[in-house]
């Protein structure tokens, strides 16, 4: 309902944790977590039971059944596991962060100038996840892990899939340095490579609103204020991700949008992509964002999931500090629904049980401006 622009007899509660939160929080080897269906589908699991949450957001999907195959041996000490492959590369995978890939040949990213955009396969074969780590899915099993959680979780709660931005794909695919330049040196190749990676994505999401899942999120954590004018925004990534909103909508599955930083400027200009919402609005010191400016603004259009500052606040607490917080979101949000309680962007690692709990028990505890 609260997707829906409606107005629920309470304000739903759902969080994305960041992996090292989910480690911390489960005790689960790193290296199982990461590459295991089974144990990943039971943390996130245990940890929606745990935090009393609404809904559970599958950010990783395409685990390989046979992934031990690949390793050699693995080295563990307290605060890592270092996974060392047949093929000679090694996978350091910290107890309370996201792993960091050391492969045996350094990938070597193309120029653009020379790269054919008919070249990417029409199904992509991995996510990128972060720092140039890429998490390969499996051909034969690419969505295993959502029927296995939709089973579990039975119809009482939200399931969410997540796709990653073409513009992340392409960020990935140049590098960093190499890809912002090439959207001023070669905005004509830069376009024509987009398209081709959402033509890709647009595929995956179409896969996932096949399966019954209750929305999909875009991760475009690369598209706020601190890498792209909106200018640039309008050009770049706006075209793109309008086409993977209107798969999702046309298979009557709503899509979100996650950008991390500032997007105070280009508030809008999300909304154009027509998308069903928007997190993180990462407030300041994070981002730029007011809840209550956003609310204002778009708040009348698309649904809302925020916007908790995840560090200064639910990290750092103390708890009378983040039950104000929790309350004042709560109060500006659900006015008029189509508010769901969020941390901004994921919670930090190291955040307190107690602290997350906090959300779901307010928020069962906060009157509906409806009731």
């Amino acid at each position: 309902m609260a997707m829906g622009m409606g107005m629920p007899d309470r304000t739903p509660v759902m969080c994305q944790m960041s992996i090292g939160h989910m480690l911390v929080q489960t005790g689960f080897s790193p290296v199982e977590f990461w590459l295991s269906r089974e144990l990943f589908a039971e943390g996130l699991l245990w940890l929606r039971r745990q935090y009393t949450f609404d809904g559970i957001l599958i950010s990783l999907h395409g685990h390989a059944p046979d992934w031990e195959r690949g390793i050699v041996r693995v080295a563990r000490d307290a605060d890592r596991e270092v996974v060392y492959w047949k093929d000679g590369g090694r996978t350091v995978f910290p107890r309370d962060d996201l792993p960091l890939a050391y492969p045996a040949e350094e990938r070597r990213c193309p120029s653009i100038q020379a790269f054919d955009p008919d070249s990417i396969a029409e199904r992509l074969d991995f996510i990128p996840v972060s720092q140039g780590l890429r998490f390969a899915i499996d051909p034969e099993h690419p969505y295993d892990i959502f029927p296995a959680i939709q089973a579990a979780a039975g119809e009482r709660f939200s399931i969410h899939g997540e796709v990653t931005s073409p513009f992340d794909y392409f960020l990935d695919l140049f590098g960093f340095s190499a890809g912002f330049l090439a959207l001023a040196e070669e905005p004509d190749r830069s376009k024509a490579v987009l398209d081709r990676l959402t033509a890709g994505v647009v595929r995956i999401v179409e896969d996932q609103a096949r399966l019954g899942l209750d929305a999909i999120k875009i991760s475009s954590p690369y598209a706020g204020a601190g890498f792209i004018s909106p200018r640039h925004y309008r050009k770049f990534i706006l075209p793109y991700e309008s086409r993977i909103a209107r798969a999702g909508r046309d298979l009557g599955v709503p899509v979100y949008l996650h950008t991390c930083g500032a997007i105070h400027d280009r508030l809008e200009l999300m909304v154009e992509a027509g998308v069903s919402g928007i997190e993180c609005l990462d407030p300041p010191p994070l981002g730029n964002v007011e809840l209550g400016d956003a609310k204002s603004r778009i708040g009348r259009t698309i649904f809302i999931k925020g916007n908790i500052d995840p560090v200064h606040t639910l990290l750092s607490g103390p708890r009378e500090r983040i039950e104000a917080d929790v309350r004042s979101r709560l109060a500006i949000g659900q006015a008029g629904g189509g508010f769901i309680l969020s941390t901004a962007c994921s919670i930090a690692p190291r955040t307190p049980r107690a602290h997350v709990e906090i959300l779901s028990r307010l928020a069962a505890e906060t009157a509906h401006p409806a009731g």
